[in-house]
């Protein structure tokens, strides 16, 4: 793949705690530089000068054990300051149970806060079993979700595989959207990706990966 055309697939992202209002602005300027779809930042950073690019913001992130009005409220607030797209992370601990009416709720709410723009269910698959991972995928769905997404990218258990990605694109179909996040560090890491059914990428090694691709 041609590294313009791989540039559109990335949300150029930081998401460190630390990460300041400086950090954010470099990002911007970087992501213009490489040509990429959108940055993808906390909502503490709303709002900025994305210079044209669309701008994705995480909800009750990372741990996704937020109450949903709490979660909904963040993303309303988030749309307000300028969001194209909400990242929420579901409700992992009634995943785990398979409550799964308790996953879909939760999706509803911020589904509703912020309708219109751009909604993607992280359902940070490396805690999931295979078949818990297609409940998600399916709960996303009857929410109204627009993608699914694999990981936060924070959590020890790791983050997107192609396995995963192969699975939720078969679950969903050409529905909804699968990105894939989190570990992605290489050019051959972000083709598999892509190979597996990832229409959009989360990197922070945007350049590196990008370079590569030239190479």
């Amino acid at each position: 793949m041609k590294r313009a055309e791989l540039a559109r697939y990335i949300d150029h992202t930081l998401l460190k705690p630390e990460a300041t209002a400086a950090d954010v602005e470099k990002l911007v300027e970087q992501g213009v530089e490489l040509g990429v779809y959108s940055v993808c930042v906390s909502p503490s950073m709303l709002p900025i000068d994305s210079r044209g690019l669309k701008v994705a913001v995480v909800c009750g992130f990372p741990s996704g054990a937020h109450k949903s009005d709490v979660k909904a409220a963040e993303a309303a607030l988030s749309v307000q300051a300028g969001a194209d797209e909400v990242d929420m992370v579901i409700n992992l601990g009634a995943a785990k149970a398979g409550n799964w009416e308790i996953v879909q709720s939760d999706i509803a709410a911020v589904r509703a806060a912020c309708e219109g723009k751009v909604l993607k269910v992280i359902i940070e698959s490396a805690v999931l079993t295979d078949d818990e991972i297609v409940s998600a995928c399916k709960a996303a769905e009857a929410a109204g979700a627009d993608f699914v997404k694999t990981s936060t990218g924070f959590h020890p258990a790791g983050g997107a595989t192609v396995h995963a990605v192969e699975l939720m694109k078969a679950t969903v179909g050409d529905r909804l959207q699968v990105k894939a996040s989190g570990g992605i560090r290489t050019y051959a890491q972000a083709e598999a990706m892509i190979e597996a059914g990832a229409t959009r990428l989360g990197l922070s090694a945007s350049a590196q990966i990008l370079a590569e691709a030239e190479e």
